[in-house]
């Protein structure tokens, strides 16, 4: 059973409010992605603040606005924002992505977002696991994440999104509908030969060639960190 809080170098999330949980390739999205040179970053999804409190950590001077639809979780995630060493830069928006699209008055150099994916399997009997985790009716849409990002990037934003391979891939045509266009891909793999478990994906308003270039998560035949994810991760976990 997880832990109701996690402890990193910097922060604590406590997490027994939220429905999803901190999890290894929510941390690899934080600490992947580019947030350098950023001035406004939003989080869609918040859950428990994890991906803004780590752009905060990577970025001294970003503000970072987090939106988060379920009210629990939202309030949990504003309790860890105003626990850490960067509350005057942590701004949380408990309502749907559709509400802060009617009233936000900025743009964004990133956007990140950690989505509901899991379109076809069996709903949980945990109907806050079942909103963060589906997509569809449930909760967030990928053409709505799109299409929020096209609107709400500055033109030289960039939206970083963690999905599985094949959702990925129809994340991928939703986005071109909406004028966004991969532009790197790292693709997480549990060790050497490993099927890719999740794609770590930024996208951009211009098309062109993708950069793409794995990480592996373990070591091959051992379930010790491999050396790129300890540099990874080092500023982030307490084991590292």
């Amino acid at each position: 059973m997880p832990n109701d809080y996690f402890q990193f170098k910097q922060f604590r999330v406590e997490q027994g409010d939220c429905a999803m949980k901190v999890s290894t390739d929510a941390c690899v999205l934080g600490a992947a992605t580019d947030v350098t040179g950023f001035t406004r970053l939003l989080d869609i999804g918040t859950g428990t603040g994890l991906l803004a409190l780590m752009a905060a950590q990577r970025n001294p001077t970003v503000l970072v606005e987090a939106v988060e639809l379920d009210q629990a979780a939202a309030t949990q995630a504003r309790a860890n924002f105003a626990a850490s060493p960067w509350a005057d830069r942590l701004t949380l928006h408990a309502m749907p992505l559709a509400q802060l699209a009617a009233i936000c008055p900025v743009t964004f150099d990133g956007i990140l977002c950690n989505p509901p994916f899991f379109r076809n399997s069996l709903r949980s009997p945990d109907a806050r696991r079942t909103t963060a985790r589906h997509t569809a009716e449930d909760s967030l849409t990928f053409a709505e994440l799109a299409g929020f990002s096209a609107a709400f990037l500055t033109p030289i934003g960039q939206l970083t999104v963690l999905l599985p391979p094949l959702e990925m891939q129809q994340f991928e045509r939703e986005a071109a509908q909406a004028g966004l266009f991969p532009l790197t891909r790292l693709v997480l793999h549990h060790r050497p030969g490993s099927k890719p478990l999740r794609h770590i994906t930024a996208f951009s308003r211009r098309p062109g060639t993708v950069v793409i270039r794995p990480l592996l998560l373990h070591e091959a035949g051992s379930e010790e960190y491999s050396a790129a994810f300890r540099e990874l991760l080092g500023p982030f976990y307490l084991a590292l």
